[in-house]
């Protein structure tokens, strides 16, 4: 399913991350860069131990040592990945008292997207941050994804933009949060 925002496209999928041909892919990261379960576990087990090595540099040389903050992003090789680029970030974790978790989701969406551009990428693939290990709910989570998107694309002259969903349920979710968006 896709849509079509200016000159943007906007394309809800099922599949596997780790296999787009976009120009980048994101991880959804813990904040060590350090591989984890789950998406950043496949992205990393897929990309070969140099994301690794490229995580640890950027956490040394960018980060201070320090970990990347929740909604923030950092660029690094694909290596052995179809796609040449990965943006990681980190998702929030889920916790009903906490407050600001929905702008935090979203700035990993956005931030990403601004990353991208300014790298001149024209060309994204998107998991569903945060709603894995991190138990941000689902429908939340897609209606943020995708009013975030949307209005970014809204906005400039991007290119494609894909959400890789990994099941039949999460793309339900996904396409009708889109559809109620449009």
């Amino acid at each position: 399913m896709h849509i079509t925002i200016g000159e943007n496209r906007l394309e809800l999928t099922i599949g596997d991350i780790t296999k787009e041909t976009t120009a980048a892919i994101v991880n959804a990261a813990n904040g060590s860069l350090m591989g984890g379960g789950g998406v950043d576990g496949a992205i990393h087990q897929a990309a070969g131990p140099e994301l690794l090595q490229a995580c640890r540099k950027v956490r040394k040389e960018q980060l201070k040592g320090e970990s990347l903050g929740t909604g923030e992003v950092v660029i690094t090789a694909g290596y052995n990945l179809p796609a040449n680029y990965v943006i990681h970030t980190v998702g929030p974790i889920w916790d009903p008292h906490q407050p600001n978790q929905d702008k935090q989701l979203a700035n990993c969406y956005q931030n990403a997207l601004k990353l991208a551009t300014a790298h001149h990428l024209s060309s994204i693939a998107f998991p569903s941050i945060s709603t894995g290990v991190y138990r941000f709910p689902l429908e939340t989570a897609a209606e943020i994804a995708i009013k975030t998107i949307t209005n970014y694309l809204q906005t400039t002259h991007f290119g494609h933009v894909k959400m890789v969903l990994f099941t039949e349920d999460d793309f339900r979710v996904y396409q009708s949060a889109l559809n109620q968006y449009n």
